[in-house]
């Protein structure tokens, strides 16, 4: 079975006030072992934090986030600058994978641009495979946009056959594609999968004002603007399906994630998800 655990990009707060280590005991309270660091300085403290949770904890440190260059999209330490360093942590932490959380925005918005992007990751995933790490690359929507008739998706599998895959299955959803469709694709590359719902909210009464004032736009733009991130469980997607789909289709870690809570506390967000996994048998 898959390894159950937290992205850690929910927790970036409390990392930055609590500490690391302090969080990962909180997360292994809420019986989760795993998890991926992304949009967190990997500097001393908090790598020295990782390696305690490591030792004390029995945390596994699935993945660490990274990015081919320095950029707009770069979250974390890049390969370009810190190829070393990043190996150095990988081996620290026992970490056999890296993460791309996203694609430079150029390389969303023109075919060659595209795949001059996928043709680094290539050669990145090559590098990186000679020292036991395997990169994988986080998807969005915009992976379903398609560039001459194919999907992006398959272009960046055609050029970086080398690069696997991080499936982000809501936004698959919200991408319009099936995410068992996508599963059954990619079968044999999708080795970490970002489990989150997708929920639809009841169009907001303020959506009314705008009518009222005969502004259909407005009204328009609240209407399509209902679509949230939600914790496992309390949105519209199957997981007594998906999951074991995604563990066929080759997933060695499922990673818990919400990009925005609304308000609610991450902790209390992540333990209604973990609930929820539990009750499905995960």
């Amino acid at each position: 079975m898959a390894t159950l655990g937290v992205m850690m990009m929910m927790l970036k707060q409390q990392v930055a006030d609590e500490g690391m280590f302090a969080v990962l005991q909180r997360i292994v309270a809420m019986d989760l072992t795993a998890v991926e660091v992304s949009q967190i300085p990997m500097d001393a403290a908090t790598t020295a934090d990782l390696e305690r949770g490591v030792r004390e904890l029995g945390i596994d440190v699935g993945a660490l986030s990274v990015a081919l260059k320095p950029g707009r999209v770069a979250t974390g330490d890049n390969l370009e600058e810190s190829y070393a360093k990043i190996v150095d942590d990988c081996g620290r932490l026992e970490t056999r994978f890296v993460r791309i959380g996203m694609m430079p925005f150029e390389a969303m918005m023109a075919k060659d641009a595209a795949e001059a992007w996928a043709a680094e990751c290539q050669s990145a995933a090559e590098r990186l495979a000679a020292d036991g790490i395997t990169l994988c690359y986080h998807n969005h929507h915009v992976d379903l946009t398609r560039f001459d008739g194919e999907l992006l998706f398959d272009l960046v599998r055609r050029v970086a056959p080398a690069l696997n895959f991080e499936v982000d299955l809501h936004w698959v959803q919200r991408g319009g594609m099936a995410p068992l469709d996508m599963l059954k694709r990619y079968s044999g590359v999708c080795k970490i999968i970002h489990v989150k719902d997708f929920r639809v909210t009841p169009v907001p009464a303020s959506a009314m004002e705008f009518l009222s004032a005969g502004d259909f736009a407005g009204w328009q733009s609240a209407f399509n603007d209902i679509v949230q991130f939600a914790e496992v469980g309390q949105g519209n997607m199957n997981w007594p399906e998906l999951l074991p789909a995604a563990e066929a289709a080759g997933a060695e870690y499922f990673f818990i994630e919400q990009d925005d809570t609304y308000g609610r506390d991450p902790y209390d967000c992540i333990a209604d998800s973990r609930r929820y996994l539990a009750s499905i048998g995960y």
